[in-house]
């Protein structure tokens, strides 16, 4: 489990396919600092495992469902990853609970300044439509960032000048592609009802669809 608050700016070292999956190679300093064989290190928002450290970094294995579902097997040498160790038990969670389960890949629609900080909007698939609402929180590559703007294909962030400097927003560029994670507890929520709120961006729980559950 992680918190979405970044620690550092690692970099890709390589990608080296194996069978149906890959070792990614990521160099990193400051997550290794009490760093064993074993232990989860959000990377860009996917929970890998380190299997190896290395003198720069660490090296961690990718399943083939790994390579499908995020943006990994598209990553390339010297580009930059978002790291975050697991949290401690009992730790400050200053982000959102976030597993490191990447739901889908989204891009980066649109950025656009304003004032210090940056409106950033990104392009979503359709089947987490109904996870996302205004204000609530989302993993973008494993960053814990609050939904600003909702359209029915998109959501805006507001980025404050020191997420811009301490996580790869500060130099992604539109296109770019990111790792989504919606707020775990919604889903929670929608198994315990039993039932699917209907997917409409911006308003999921509508007067019918109480109504339909019998409220």
């Amino acid at each position: 489990m992680f918190t979405g608050i970044v620690e550092e700016i690692g970099a890709v070292e390589s990608l080296t396919m194996v069978g149906g999956g890959a070792v990614l190679r990521v160099s990193a300093k400051r997550v290794l600092d009490d760093a064993r064989i074993g232990d989860s290190i959000s990377t860009d928002g996917c929970c890998l495992t380190i299997t190896k450290l290395t003198p720069t970094g660490f090296e961690a294995d990718c399943s083939a469902e790994t390579l499908r579902l995020t943006s990994v097997g598209r990553m390339r040498p010297g580009q930059p990853v978002n790291l975050e160790r697991a949290m401690a038990l009992g730790g400050r969670l200053g982000g959102h609970l976030v597993q490191g389960h990447v739901e889908g890949v989204g891009s980066l629609a649109e950025r656009r300044p304003e004032g210090d900080s940056v409106t950033m909007r990104f392009a979503y698939p359709p089947e987490l439509a109904r996870y996302i609402i205004h204000k609530g929180s989302i993993a973008v590559s494993g960053i814990s960032l609050t939904v600003a703007g909702l359209g029915e294909e998109w959501f805006e962030i507001a980025v404050i000048p020191m997420t811009l400097e301490h996580t790869t927003l500060g130099a992604m560029q539109v296109g770019a592609l990111v790792n989504l994670e919606t707020d775990v507890i919604a889903k929670y929520v929608e198994r315990l009802l039993g039932t699917r709120v209907p997917a409409t961006a911006g308003s999921a729980l509508s007067v019918e669809a109480l109504e339909d559950m019998g409220y």
